[in-house]
């Protein structure tokens, strides 16, 4: 079956079955890698892309369902070679070790700036809770999402 899915701004067609994690679609159909396979069951959110800028394990979503929504991977998110604010507070913090669980980590990041622009401690663990990193790279992922936040905060002219 054709599907029709607004990528990263694109609309794409493809052929797939409905019923395919769009995890797959994305990786296979599409080419677009960057999305990780980790556990297939929802449960490490390696996967995560945006629908409607809701941060989702694209394991657990069929791509039928996907279908008129707005996808966002995480080579959607750099405006060519401009960075987001969370992607170099990743790199100033010195995030990744492996870098496997990353570009999960990065999108759910994204969208909980995006819905909490001054986020606390507790909302960051909170809703960064989902994701398993194996390497322990949490610290330094909290202090990310600090910088981005506060470098956000500066550009919009935000008091604190």
């Amino acid at each position: 079956m054709t599907l029709r899915l607004d990528v990263n701004g694109s609309l794409r067609e493809v052929d797939a079955d409905p019923d395919s994690p769009l995890l797959w679609v994305l990786r296979d159909e599409l080419k677009l890698v960057g999305t990780k396979f980790g556990c297939g069951i929802g449960q490490c959110s390696a996967c995560t892309v945006h629908i409607n800028g809701a941060a989702v394990p694209s394991c657990q979503m069929p791509a039928g369902a996907a279908q008129g929504q707005a996808i966002r991977t995480i080579e959607g998110l750099a405006r060519g070679e401009v960075l987001t604010a969370v992607q170099q507070a990743w790199l100033e913090h010195d995030v990744a070790q492996c870098g496997y669980c990353q570009a999960g980590q990065i999108m759910s990041a994204t969208a909980l700036l995006a819905q909490t622009p001054r986020p606390s401690e507790r909302e960051i663990d909170d809703f960064m809770s989902r994701h398993l990193c194996r390497c322990g790279t949490y610290t330094r992922i909290r202090a990310a999402i600090r910088s981005a936040a506060e470098r956000l905060s500066a550009n919009t002219g935000s008091q604190s």
